[in-house]
């Protein structure tokens, strides 16, 4: 079974997919982390790291390369990414995690360690520079979330609810499937 779970950052996608791959015992693989460490590696913010990604078209295609080929590799796992769900074709659920901004500037300060402030500003310009990447070099528009299943506010809800409500959604699936 292949589960995608994308959105913007602070919406919750990695402890989501944490939680999901323990409880349903499945792989995680995280290319928001995979984008984190080849930051770290070059000692650059996510900021610096974006821009720099912006000018360089290989740092996308790595990454993306690489979870490509995990999924094809991987029969059963939970893909998180902004993109997981437009490259992972044969999902077998594809969701989307939304919030407001101020819960997602919260949430994204809390785990870096950095005042609001800043974190809205930078958060901003990631978002816009990533929105225009993917535009520019795969043609998709994030705001489009048409090719998902499952489409989730994680504002209203814990992520433990949240995983809570993608087994219900999965068992839904599976019946269908046997009618």
């Amino acid at each position: 079974m292949k589960i995608t779970i994308s959105g913007l950052p602070g919406t919750g996608k990695t402890t989501v997919g944490k939680i999901l791959a323990k409880k349903l015992n499945l792989k995680f693989i995280s290319a928001g982390e995979i984008f984190r460490k080849f930051s770290e590696q070059r000692g650059l913010t996510l900021e610096e790291f974006s821009k720099f990604a912006e000018e360089n078209p290989e740092i996308d295609n790595k990454i993306d390369q690489m979870q490509k080929e995990l999924a094809e590799k991987e029969k059963d796992a939970i893909f998180e990414g902004r993109l997981s769900g437009w490259f992972i074709k044969d999902a077998n659920l594809k969701i989307w995690l939304f919030a407001n901004e101020e819960i997602r500037y919260e949430r994204i300060a809390k785990r870096e360690g950095k005042d609001i402030s800043v974190v809205k500003s930078e958060t901003k310009m990631r978002e816009e520079l990533e929105k225009t990447r993917y535009k520019k070099f795969y043609g998709i528009d994030l705001e489009d979330v048409s090719i998902y299943d499952l489409i989730i506010n994680s504002g209203k809800f814990t992520a433990e609810e949240i995983a809570e409500i993608v087994i219900k959604a999965l068992e839904f699936k599976v019946s269908d499937r046997k009618s």
